[in-house]
């Protein structure tokens, strides 16, 4: 009797089966436990919506897809917050139409490009170029023209210094937008013409991206606002906190100046790009373009502001254009190529840069500070480079960003095993985004020769048919590897066990560079 009163009772609590056997703290623990179970299955159910969205979204690179399936079941929390945080992207296309300018015109400018190309067809010796501008036109580039003046920049101080006095002579409209603007002394002498033209009556649109522009020159910006100047940022601080668009960054650098001035280029606004920053002598690369070329330019930026800035908008595009329709006495061909997370899958800027090492006959120069092509870029200068093509890139021998100047030095591997040379520049920072292609193409704009470039960044370039402007291109080129060592898949060989891991950290990381 007293064992069985031992079994069904157990230090006083009582056999009614329907009360708890176990004593309080054990309770409390198989809680715990079963709302741990709760939160993991929680957190299972995320992680497998997540894949899913990832497979839709993310199909179009392997490289990107990889990367957050091992984060997310390595470490799905984690995995997913960051997804979400960094990685998702979804744009509606119809956000970026410049709705400012009818249907008539963009029927009437694609009849004249349309035009313009045929007649350029005709011409018996240009074959080969009417094939390229058609290609590209097909791939997405904008208005093909024949009528330009170009000036070609490949540094700092004579384009600054250019771009603020055709500024100070402004008598109309200045559009500007522009991936960084320091808080420095260039930085804040632009904003201080910028206001004065303001005050002056011409009408100022300045648009920056909101991660570049990051701690730049807040009070003159905030003067400028106040004089009447028009100001907007690619994506607001609140998408910098809480949207993944922080990673889909506006790195185009345009300006427009009374419709009958353009530049378009790499280079930024600050004391460094005229090399007075930590890397020293700053190389990039720039154009200056007047004539009916700069029509596509401020179709770009009417696109972008309508994005950004919905409240404040244009007035009709032709207000911006000034002369520009008026026939121009130039003769260099080009057309602009755009290309961002909204045109996914086929990007019009990576659509360029393989057609250009497809077309290349003779040689292949290729300026970038960040090198990491993907797979058909690889296999297409590794064709190029077998089939006798000159294929030679330049990358920095200085690393302004840790993950992207690693990453550098692993594909550059990979293209040397195929037969591509590989400089390192060593007179400073190489910031240009420059392609050389046979004696007369090539490309100058803002997107680098990486991943970022093709799937995460808005960029713009300009596609360039002129011997001439080849020629300078081509010959500041073969005038940096003077001041570049070559590599080698030897020398990578002999790479330290801390350089094989910053490598392979690398690889994954540059998403989030």
């Amino acid at each position: 009797m007293i064992l069985g009163n031992q079994i069904n009772t157990y230090q006083g609590y009582p056999r009614d089966m329907s009360e708890s056997m176990f004593p309080p703290e054990v309770e409390q623990a198989l809680s715990y436990t079963v709302t741990l179970s709760e939160i993991v299955t929680i957190i299972v159910i995320f992680d497998i919506a997540a894949l899913l969205v990832l497979m839709f979204l993310e199909r179009y690179d392997p490289r990107v897809f990889v990367t957050w399936l091992v984060m997310l079941c390595l470490a799905p929390p984690v995995g997913f917050i960051l997804y979400m945080y960094l990685g998702a992207t979804i744009y509606n296309r119809r956000k970026f139409t410049p709705k400012n300018i009818t249907d008539t015109q963009l029927m009437m400018a694609t009849e004249y490009q349309s035009n313009l190309l045929e007649g350029l067809g005709e011409e018996p010796d240009k074959g080969e170029m009417y094939r390229m501008a058609k290609c590209m036109e097909k791939s997405g580039a904008w208005s093909y023209s024949d009528d330009n003046d170009v000036i070609l920049y490949t540094e700092g101080n004579e384009k600054l210094s250019n771009l603020l006095n055709d500024l100070r002579s402004a008598k109309k409209s200045i559009l500007m937008e522009y991936y960084i603007i320091r808080n420095d002394s260039i930085g804040n002498e632009l904003m201080d013409i910028l206001t004065q033209k303001v005050r002056e009556g011409v009408e100022v649109r300045l648009l920056t991206d909101a991660f570049g522009i990051g701690k730049g020159p807040k009070e003159g910006i905030f003067k400028f606002r106040n004089a009447g100047g028009h100001y907007a940022t690619f994506h607001s601080s609140l998408n910098l906190l809480l949207s993944p668009k922080k990673n889909n960054r506006n790195h185009r650098k345009i300006a427009i100046i009374d419709g009958k001035i353009a530049y378009c280029g790499g280079f930024n606004i600050g004391n460094e790009y005229q090399g007075e920053g930590p890397l020293g002598h700053w190389r990039d690369a720039s154009v200056r373009v007047v004539g009916s070329g700069i029509i596509p330019m401020a179709v770009r930026f009417s696109a972008d502001w309508q994005y950004c800035a919905r409240k404040d908008p244009l007035k009709p595009i032709g207000h911006y254009l000034g002369d520009v329709i008026i026939p121009h006495t130039g003769n260099v061909r080009m057309q602009l190529v755009s290309g961002g997370p909204d045109t996914m899958p086929n990007n019009p800027v990576q659509m360029q840069y393989l057609a250009m090492i497809v077309h290349a006959k003779e040689r292949l120069y290729i300026t970038t500070p960040y090198l990491a092509p993907d797979e058909s870029m690889i296999l297409a200068l590794a064709n190029a480079a077998k089939s006798g093509v000159d294929v030679r890139i330049m990358i920095p021998d200085k690393k302004d960003h840790m993950f992207l100047f690693w990453n550098n030095m692993s594909y550059a591997n990979a293209l040397m095993k195929a037969g591509v040379r590989v400089w390192r520049y060593n007179d400073g920072f190489v910031h240009e985004k420059l392609i050389v292609m046979d004696d007369w193409c090539c490309s100058v704009g803002s997107a680098n020769f990486d991943i970022r470039s093709f799937t995460l960044n808005f960029e713009t370039n300009v596609m360039i048919y002129s011997e001439e402007i080849t020629r300078q291109a081509a010959d500041q080129f073969l005038a940096d590897l003077e001041r570049s060592t070559e590599y080698s898949c030897e020398e990578y060989d002999r790479r330290t066990v801390m350089m094989r891991v910053r490598i392979a950290i690398s690889r994954h990381m540059i998403l989030l560079a």
